[in-house]
């Protein structure tokens, strides 16, 4: 496998990206991001439904440009025997392989561990699924929502009087696919130790319960529920968001007890500084309402500007809530290219997010958006050492 740009700090990975709808995918468009070589392998009739999710101009779907970016695609039908015979010569010069079928769909295919890691001992297997690949949940359909409900996440996310709220993006499966990455490179490091590959599990309930924070040994230790707070925080107060007087939205935090200090002198309420409650988070937070209110009324009375000035100038925490027009020309997201522009074939300059951190030496880069179904399956299968003849071969037979 072939046909990746050069250069990036995992120039030479060889990723096969078996996955469909988000956490697996994405953990590959990562890797591929900083220089490793992934080649989307996708049913010749049934393609990731990523390709379909949301908006699309001119028929093509825009998520799938991003989710897409940095790999070549092919299709390979794994049930039929050519198609499990072309994923194992695939296997055999890959490092990684991702997939995110159920527990079982590849054993069925006999394209197991047993037979991956006879192909080529030294590969890693990332097997991403709702549940994980034991336990009695293990077979159930599995997805992201699922995980941010049975998390607690959506639990403690919404107003107190209020349903628990789920979010209106894809969280759980972000935090999977991120975590996914990272358990790729970590088995790598393990196999540059040991020469040998091994299996990932990746459950995608279990990354969004680690970022949740302490509420398991809360719970543990002191029989702590977290409720539903809203925007407001037992940890500190002020923390909300507050509408301008013309209409906009910012949020202002005050995690820090001298930040909350430089907020209650900038609108105009010094006294409350001196009060015995003010000089913990907690306790802060329990007289919310009276910071609160005192906050809010000076916000109210001025305009975004204004307001972003003024606590810029007193070196206290606040941001604009922004929607995504206003991300596209915040400054600070322009002076670090956080949102850049691509050339795409297809649809001509696409902008979309940039690679998820600058490396100062071996930077990543994008080199191009999502390719069409099935666009590189001749080019890679011949780099393979497939002949014209066998390539048609497999075609009849419905394995691309």
């Amino acid at each position: 496998m072939s046909g990746h740009p050069e250069g990036g700090p995992l120039s030479g990975l060889r990723v096969l990206d078996l996955a469909t709808l988000f956490a697996g995918p994405l953990a590959a468009t990562m890797l591929g991001d900083f220089g490793a070589e992934v080649v989307k392998i996708e049913h010749p009739t049934q393609p990731d439904p990523s390709r379909g999710h949301g908006p699309s101009k001119d028929g093509v779907g825009l998520w799938w440009k991003l989710l897409g970016r940095n790999k070549r695609t092919i299709t390979l039908d794994l049930s039929k025997r050519g198609g499990r015979a072309t994923l194992l010569r695939l296997a055999a010069d890959a490092d990684v392989i991702i997939e995110n079928f159920r527990p079982g769909t590849l054993e069925k295919w006999d394209l197991g561990w047993e037979e991956l890691s006879a192909a080529n001992p030294r590969l890693v297997l990332a097997r991403v699924t709702g549940f994980g690949q034991f336990g009695p949940y293990a077979h159930r359909p599995g997805f992201g929502t699922l995980a941010e409900a049975m998390s607690g996440f959506a639990a403690i996310t919404g107003e107190p009087d209020a349903p628990p709220t789920l979010p209106p993006f894809g969280l759980a499966d972000s935090i999977a696919g991120l975590a996914t990455a990272y358990a790729v490179l970590t088995a790598l490091t393990a196999r540059d130790r040991t020469g040998e590959g091994q299996v990932i599990d990746m459950a995608i309930i279990e990354p969004i319960l680690t970022v949740l924070g302490p509420q398991p040994i809360w719970y543990d230790q002191l029989g702590h529920v977290q409720p539903r707070t809203g925007n407001r925080s037992a940890n500190n107060a002020p923390r909300n968001t507050y509408r301008t007087a013309d209409g906009s939205w910012v949020a202002v935090s005050t995690s820090a007890q001298s930040i909350a200090e430089r907020v209650m002198r900038l609108v105009g309420r010094p006294d409350v500084i001196d009060e015995p409650w003010f000089a913990t988070g907690a306790d802060r937070a329990r007289h919310a309402d009276v910071l609160d209110g005192a906050v809010g009324a000076w916000i109210a009375e001025r305009t975004r500007d204004e307001v972003l000035a003024a606590f810029e100038k007193a070196e206290a925490a606040v941001a604009p809530i922004q929607d995504v027009r206003d991300v596209m020309t915040d400054p600070q997201y322009q002076a670090l290219d956080t949102v850049t522009t691509v050339d795409d074939p297809e649809l001509g300059p696409l902008r979309m997010q940039n690679v998820l951190f600058r490396l100062s030496a071996t930077p990543g880069a994008i080199h191009w958006a999502g390719r069409p179904h099935g666009a590189d399956t001749d080019a890679v299968l011949t780099e393979l050492g497939l002949t014209g003849p066998e390539i048609e071969a497999l075609r009849a037979e419905g394995a691309l």
